[in-house]
C-alpha cells in the first residue's frame, strides 16, 4: 500500500491497478491473485505469495496515511466492480450509474462473494469496522427487497452478517432480514456448521453453505406458535442436545434431528467446534 513493491505473481504496482484497472471489469473479474493483496487478512488465502497479515502490520498500517488512502481507492474500486459507489467517510454507500448491468454480472458470477467476503473481514482488520454493516445492509435489500441478487441471499445470511463483530448491528440486520423474507415462514439464518470427519464425534455432517444442506424450513404452525411465544426460529446442528439451551431460555425443541428449535426471546448459534467464538454470541432481539 505504500506502492514500494510489486504484487506478486502480477508484477504491478498498488498505484497501477488503482488507476489503470478501473472500469476494466474483464480482468477484475478474471485475474484472481490481486484481491488477497488488495484485501489483507490474518489467514492465508489462495495466493501463496500473498503473506497472512501481521498484528504490526496492522499498526503500521493505521497510522499511515498514505496507506490507508489506497486502502479505501482500493474498496471503492471494488465496489465499482460490483455497481455500488461509495458515498462518505462514513462508509455509507449506493447504486451506482451502471447498477443495473453490474448487478446481473454479480448475481451470475458467485465466486464473486468469497470476494466480499473476505473484502469485509479486512475492512475490519484494518480498522474500518463501520463500512461493513451499509454495504451488507445494502446487499440485503437488494437480494430480499428489490429482488436483483437473488442468488446472493445464502451468502448474506451465512456469511456476510457474521463478519460484523458488534451483536447489536447483526441483530438489527437480522432483523431486516427476517422481515423481508419471503416466503417467511422458510427463513434460515446462521453461519454454517464445519464438516465434522470421524474425530469429531460421530458421523461427517455437511455444513449449511450455499450447495449444502439446510435443515427443514418451519412450517407455518411452528412459524406462529413461534410469534406467539416471542421466540425466533433458527438453525442449529442435529446434534444439538435440549439441556444445552436451557441457559437460553428454552421454549421448545421442535426435535433433536429437526435442526430447528424455539428460544424464548433469544437468538443463539452453536458452532460446531465453536470456532467461531467472535460471533457466536446470545443476545435479545
Amino acid at each position: 500500500y505504500l506502492n514500494k513493491i510489486p504484487l506478486v505473481p502480477d508484477g504491478i504496482y498498488i498505484e497501477e491497478i488503482l488507476t489503470k484497472w478501473r472500469g476494466d471489469y474483464d480482468k477484475l473479474e478474471h485475474n484472481h491473485t490481486y484481491i488477497q493483496w488488495l484485501f489483507p487478512l490474518r489467514e492465508q488465502g489462495l495466493n501463496f505469495y500473498a503473506h497472512e497479515l501481521t498484528q504490526d502490520e496492522i499498526k503500521e498500517f493505521q497510522s499511515t496515511r498514505e496507506a490507508k488512502r489506497r486502502f479505501l481507492a482500493a474498496y471503492a474500486l471494488m465496489l465499482d466492480f460490483y455497481g455500488i459507489k461509495l458515498l462518505d467517510k462514513s462508509g455509507n454507500v449506493a447504486r451506482a450509474s451502471n447498477w443495473q448491468e453490474r448487478f446481473q454480472h454479480l448475481n451470475e458470477s458467485q465466486h464473486n462473494y468469497l470476494r466480499i467476503t473476505r473484502i469485509l473481514k479486512s475492512l475490519g482488520e484494518l480498522g474500518y469496522e463501520a463500512f461493513k454493516a451499509p454495504l451488507v445492509r445494502l446487499f440485503l435489500e437488494e437480494s430480499l427487497y428489490h429482488n436483483t441478487l437473488p442468488n446472493m441471499q445464502h451468502s448474506i445470511l451465512e456469511y456476510f452478517v457474521y463478519t460484523i463483530r458488534l451483536p447489536a448491528t447483526r441483530r438489527r440486520l437480522l432483523r431486516y432480514a427476517r422481515q423481508h423474507y419471503r416466503p417467511a415462514h422458510a427463513f434460515l439464518w446462521g453461519p454454517p456448521p464445519k464438516r465434522r470427519g470421524a474425530g469429531g464425534g460421530g458421523a461427517g455432517t455437511v455444513g449449511a453453505g450455499s450447495s449444502g444442506i439446510r435443515a427443514p424450513a418451519p412450517t407455518p404452525e411452528q412459524q406462529r406458535r413461534g410469534e406467539e411465544s416471542g421466540g425466533i426460529i433458527m438453525t442449529s446442528h442435529d446434534a444439538l442436545k435440549c439441556p444445552e439451551l436451557l441457559g437460553g431460555g428454552l421454549k421448545g425443541c421442535a426435535g433433536l434431528g429437526s435442526n430447528v428449535v424455539v428460544l424464548d426471546g433469544t437468538l443463539r448459534m452453536v458452532g460446531g467446534r465453536e470456532e467461531r467464538n467472535e460471533y457466536n454470541g446470545i443476545g435479545s432481539l
